[in-house]
């Protein structure tokens, strides 16, 4: 039963940040050129948020022991609240730090909640570390879930209430504020060690260049996600001219993701037994 508390306490802030990072996916495109940017301007605020999220990701870990990982959480929303707010901008350099500001809170959504529940599982309340992987199970089932409404909710507020393709983005701020909320409220502060942003890069690519199998994955990994950040830049161009709803196009998209993934945990877990190359 205290475990059950403490899973519970840890979804309901984690999962309302998940939701709302959703929310800020299916009409990003739509809403920047309804402002009335060229396709190349938009493309250069694309780039805004993926080379901030490269940059900061790089030291993300480091920043988020030093702060500390529930403040870092609480940072997390209020980066992304004001990064949604900017969307209301029709200024190019506002809604440019718009972008650098999502991609530094999702830098954070990424690495703080996570940090903060497995020190919390294992030092705080010496819960099993077998019991971890229930945790995020329930994480990864939740967040599928949270994607497909995601697109529906957006298409919904967008189109269906005629309230335009900045109307996710408003709708994502009230759970990032319950997040922030519930985060302050019930968590307690944690920290990491304490080392040096060079040598904590140091002990990572000296990890990396000591296997050659890790310096593959990873150059399979930063294909792999090449490729997704082409496609998220892509798909909405792609598809408006035809008439296809972006929020339920998007609804789809990641509906076949989360069946992807299922059928690969079933492949490796099930009978079939295939084991991955």
């Amino acid at each position: 039963p205290a475990f059950r508390l403490f899973q519970r306490e840890f979804l309901l802030g984690y999962l309302p940040a998940l939701a709302a990072d959703w929310l800020q996916g299916p009409l990003l495109f739509q809403l920047l050129q309804s402002r009335g940017f060229l396709r190349s301007q938009i493309a250069a605020l694309y780039s805004c948020g993926f080379a901030s999220n490269v940059a900061f990701g790089l030291v993300s870990r480091v920043f988020v022991d030093r702060l500390g990982r529930k403040k870092s959480c609480v940072l997390s929303s209020g980066l992304c609240s004001v990064s949604c707010l900017l969307q209301l901008s029709r200024d190019f350099l506002a809604l440019a730090a718009g972008r650098v500001l999502a991609a530094l809170g999702t830098s954070l959504l990424f690495s703080a909640f996570e940090s903060w529940y497995i020190h919390e599982h294992l030092e705080h309340h010496d819960f099993p570390a077998e019991w971890i992987p229930d945790t995020f199970s329930r994480v990864t089932l939740w967040n599928s879930g949270l994607a497909v409404a995601a697109g529906l909710v957006a298409e919904l507020v967008a189109e269906g209430l005629a309230l335009g393709p900045v109307a996710p983005f408003l709708v994502a701020l009230p759970f990032l504020a319950l997040s922030g909320i519930l985060a302050v409220k019930n968590w307690d502060e944690n920290y990491g060690k304490s080392r040096s942003c060079s040598k904590a890069c140091g002990e990572g690519l000296q990890g990396l260049f000591s296997d050659p199998r890790a310096l593959l994955l990873g150059l399979v990994q930063a294909l792999v996600e090449g490729i997704l950040l082409i496609f998220a830049f892509l798909w909405t161009p792609v598809l408006e001219p035809h008439g296809i709803p972006l929020g339920i196009a998007f609804s789809g998209f990641t509906a076949a993701s989360a069946t992807g993934s299922a059928m690969f945990r079933r492949g490796v877990t099930g009978r079939l037994r295939l084991q991955p190359l």
